[in-house]
C-alpha cells in the first residue's frame, strides 16, 4: 500500500511544474525586449552617417576585393573592421547613399558612385558623385530640394522645426540628421557664402551624369511635397510683378508655367484683370481671391513693394523671388526667398521647378509663406 501511495504523489508532481511552465509565456516577452529594433522603434528611414564617412567599406571592397560582390560581414573583414551592429548601420548607409548595391540577399557591391569618389577620371567625378550620393539618400535628398536656391534658416530652430514638422524626423533624432545633412552638403559643395549667409546652390539641371537623377527626383518631390493638398479647378495665384521686360516677359516664360506645373491657374494684373474701373480696385480683388501669391521682388518695383504690403495685411502666403539678396526687403528677409542666378544656364528649368515647389509648399504649411500668420 505505501509503494501505491508513493507513485501517485511523484506523477503529480510533474504536472505542477508543467503548469508552471506554461503560466509564464516568457518565450514571447523575452524576444521583444531582446530585440533591438523594438526599443529604438522604427528604423531610420535616411542614412545615419554623412556620405564620406560611410566610405571606408565600399572603399576597402573595391581595392581588396576587385569590387566583387561580398556577404556584409566579409565587405567588413575588407576594411579590418569587426562585425557589429555599428557596422551593420553603417553599410545600410552607404546602400542609402547608393555606394553599395544588394546584388542578392545578404550580400553587397560596390557602385559606380563609389569608382568615381575612390578613383575620379576628370576633376569633377568625384564632386558630381558625392552630389548624386546625396540625391539619392532618402530625406537628405528632400530637404537639399526644400532648400535649394535658398538661404539656410539663420536659427538652427526653424531648420529643426521644418525636418521635424514637414519631414517628420523624430524630434529624438533631429539634430543627429542635421549634423549629417549639413556635412554632406559641404562634402558635395553645395552651400555658398553670400552676404555671410549660406545658400544652398541647386543642381537639379546639370549637363552631367547628376542630371539623369536629378530630372527624375525633382518631379518626384513636387509630388511627394503635393500629397495631402487639395488644390481646386477655381483656385488662383496672383503675380505681384513689374510688366516691363526683361522681368515682365518671365511671366509667360517661367510664373505661368510654375504655376500650372502646381494646379494653380495664374492671374497677372495687366493681362488677366485688367477692366475699366480702377485697377487698385481690380488688384484688391485679386489678392483677396488668391490661394497664395507670387512676387517678383527683383529691381524693387514699388508697385510690386505696394501688392506685397497689401497681401501680408490680408495673411495671404507669398512666395517670395529674386535674382539678388539686396532687392529683398530687410524686413521680410527672414521668410523663405528663391534666389535664381541669370548667368546659370538652366536658371529658368530651375526656377519653374522650385516655384510650383514652393507654391504647394505655402498651400501645405502656410506659416512659412505668412509674414503676419494670424493668431
Amino acid at each position: 500500500m505505501a509503494e501505491d501511495t508513493t507513485q501517485p504523489s511523484a506523477t503529480e508532481t510533474k504536472p505542477a511544474k508543467n503548469k508552471v511552465k506554461k503560466k509564464k509565456p516568457k518565450g514571447k516577452q523575452s524576444t521583444n525586449t531582446a530585440n533591438p529594433a523594438t526599443k529604438r522603434g522604427t528604423p531610420l528611414g535616411y542614412p545615419k552617417h554623412p556620405v564620406l564617412k560611410c566610405l571606408r567599406i565600399p572603399q576597402a571592397v573595391l581595392e581588396n576585393n576587385a569590387g566583387k560582390e561580398c556577404a556584409d560581414r566579409e565587405a567588413a573583414k575588407f576594411a579590418s573592421i569587426g562585425w557589429s551592429g555599428q557596422t551593420a548601420v553603417e553599410i545600410s548607409s552607404a546602400i542609402k547613399y547608393g555606394l553599395f548595391e544588394r546584388p542578392s540577399a545578404g550580400k553587397v557591391k560596390p557602385t559606380d558612385i563609389t569608382r568615381r569618389i575612390v578613383k575620379p577620371q576628370t576633376p569633377t567625378d568625384k564632386v558630381d558623385a558625392i552630389r548624386e550620393a546625396l540625391l539619392r539618400a532618402p530625406l537628405i535628398s528632400d530637404i537639399y530640394k526644400h532648400y535649394r536656391g535658398e538661404n539656410l534658416p539663420e536659427e538652427s530652430s526653424f531648420l529643426a522645426n521644418t525636418a521635424t514638422e514637414t519631414f517628420k524626423i523624430p524630434a529624438d533624432r533631429v539634430n543627429e540628421f542635421i549634423g549629417v545633412f549639413l556635412e554632406d552638403l559641404q562634402a558635395a559643395q553645395l552651400l555658398e557664402e553670400v552676404n555671410g549667409k549660406k545658400r544652398v546652390l541647386d543642381i537639379t539641371h546639370m549637363p552631367s551624369e547628376v542630371a539623369g537623377v536629378a530630372s527624375i527626383t525633382t518631379d518626384d518631390h513636387l509630388k511627394k511635397v503635393s500629397k495631402g493638398v487639395t488644390v481646386e479647378a477655381t483656385d488662383t495665384c496672383f503675380v505681384m510683378m513689374p510688366f516691363a521686360n526683361p522681368i515682365g516677359g518671365y511671366y509667360a516664360t517661367i510664373y505661368e508655367p510654375a504655376i500650372k506645373k502646381a494646379g494653380l491657374t495664374p492671374v497677372r494684373a495687366d493681362t488677366d484683370i485688367f477692366a475699366t474701373g480702377k485697377i487698385i480696385d481690380q488688384i484688391w480683388a485679386g489678392l483677396k481671391r488668391a490661394k497664395v501669391l507670387v512676387a517678383e521682388l527683383t529691381g524693387r518695383n514699388p508697385n510690386v513693394l505696394y501688392e506685397l504690403g497689401l497681401a501680408h495685411a490680408l495673411h495671404k502666403p507669398v512666395v517670395l523671388i529674386s535674382s539678388n539678396e539686396a532687392d529683398v526687403p530687410f524686413d521680410v528677409r527672414h521668410v523663405r526667398v528663391i534666389y535664381y542666378e541669370l548667368t546659370d544656364p538652366f536658371w529658368g528649368e530651375k526656377l519653374i521647378a522650385k516655384v510650383a515647389e514652393n507654391i504647394v509648399s505655402a498651400i501645405k504649411t502656410p506659416n512659412e509663406a505668412i509674414q503676419f500668420p494670424k493668431e
